[in-house]
């Protein structure tokens, strides 16, 4: 073979091997692609039951604080509101007494009294 035979040759073999080399590095460049976003994907299917106790265990927390509050505030409100019918009780019984002043003026309701001593 000549000295031409041998360049045409291995210009041939070079095109083909590199044009191979082309595909491959595509291929390889694909096959990361995928290998990367399956990665990903389970990352994430992983994480989530993680997620899901964390955003589980806040909304617990939440409710129990929120109990804890409604509670406190049942009781200031039903204490008010019997502090509003001791008082209602009381102002009616001095009105009673205004109009027929006989005696002495009646003794305010206790939770009047407890009132006006503390404050609550």
């Amino acid at each position: 073979m000549t000295l031409t035979e041998w360049a045409t040759v291995v210009t041939a073999a070079g095109s083909i091997l590199g044009g191979g080399g082309w595909f491959v590095g595509r291929a390889t460049v694909r096959a990361a692609k995928a290998t990367a976003a399956a990665t990903e994907a389970a990352a994430r299917a992983n994480a989530a039951p993680a997620q899901q106790a964390a955003d589980l265990a806040v909304l617990q927390a939440t409710v129990r604080r929120v109990d804890e509050e409604n509670g406190s505030l049942r009781g200031r409100v039903f204490r008010l509101e019997a502090l509003v019918r001791a008082f209602s009780w009381t102002v009616d019984e001095l009105y009673r007494w205004a109009r027929d002043p006989v005696d002495k003026p009646p003794e305010p309701h206790d939770l009047v009294k407890e009132y006006n001593r503390t404050g609550a």
